[in-house]
């Protein structure tokens, strides 16, 4: 939330939809009904304290094609996105264009605190469970990474049509939290909560059907909870899949997993002792963490 001395509260959310909330709570989005407006305020949130340039407005607005008068609308514009905030501040248009949003030049500043913007706090999580993980700090790192996905509720910027600016920051926030998720399943089978984990890791699967670290997470964790014929089908499928639609086999690393089982192999089992490491396919690649005694025996 954004706050200061001259309101109470400001929220700014953009995981999920885009919104903005005044102290009443109401939406002040709503106010922006033009869709190129909120593309402006989206792209200045995203980029909040930087200096967006005029050109990068044009392009997320028009793409490749902006009108001949393109510097006037884009005033226009960033006027009404003023008015907006000034009404959600409780503060004069002209406050906001000294101490809010900038205009520098060659482009716009949004000015905020760090920290007040949903996505920035999400990130700043993500890094200190990351950060949790790779100490060893494995409690500390599911309830860090916990945090920063309990902050999603939905798809990001939603209500907002991107343009190539904001659908490459959309790309951006949902391959953190795709990160987020497997750094906390890889916590979570080093703590040996592996019983917890089928379900989520069967939803993931079936969004992400080619990714072979959600797919060996899943195959540990249906063999650490007595599941072995469902973890070898889960491999069979994703085979299948990549085969029938790249036409590739799938990596040496997942594959080493996939013998590890058919052979049983006591190392897959779960232990106190057991340094399992960050994501499992690095693991099983030879990643520089140093590797468990199973990571060490599959790599050879």
């Amino acid at each position: 939330m954004i706050t200061s001395d001259r309101s109470e509260c400001f929220t700014i959310q953009v995981l999920g939809a885009l919104k903005l909330r005044a102290p009443g709570g109401a939406n002040m989005v709503d106010d922006l009904t033009a869709p190129k407006p909120r593309k402006i305020i989206a792209l200045l949130v995203m980029q909040a304290n930087r200096v967006v340039p005029t050109a990068a407005m044009a392009r997320e607005l028009w793409g490749d094609n902006p009108p001949a008068s393109v510097q006037t609308t884009l005033q226009t514009y960033v006027l009404q996105v003023r008015r907006m905030l000034s009404r959600a501040l409780g503060i004069s248009a002209a406050e906001v264009a000294r101490t809010v949003l900038v205009t520098k030049f060659g482009g716009y500043q949004l000015i905020i605190r760090h920290g007040d913007i949903d996505a920035h706090e999400f990130e700043r999580l993500l890094a200190e469970g990351r950060q949790a993980l790779a100490d060893g700090s494995d409690e500390t790192a599911v309830r860090l990474l916990t945090e920063a996905l309990e902050l999603w509720c939905g798809a990001p910027l939603v209500d907002v049509k991107p343009g190539p600016l904001l659908d490459a920051e959309i790309r951006r926030l949902e391959e953190n939290r795709l990160t987020a998720l497997m750094q906390r399943v890889d916590a979570r089978l080093r703590l040996g909560r592996h019983h917890e984990l089928p379900g989520e890791l069967a939803s993931l699967v079936g969004q992400y059907p080619m990714n072979e670290n959600l797919h060996a997470q899943y195959m540990l964790a249906l063999y650490r909870c007595g599941r072995c014929p469902e973890a070898l089908e889960v491999f069979r499928r994703l085979r299948d899949h990549m085969v029938g639609e790249l036409g590739l086999e799938p990596s040496l690393r997942i594959q080493s997993l996939h013998r590890a089982m058919l052979a049983a192999d006591p190392a897959l089992e779960y232990g106190p002792d057991r340094a399992d490491g960050n994501l499992l396919l690095d693991r099983l690649g030879g990643a520089p963490a140093a590797p468990g005694p199973w990571a060490s025996r599959l790599a050879s």
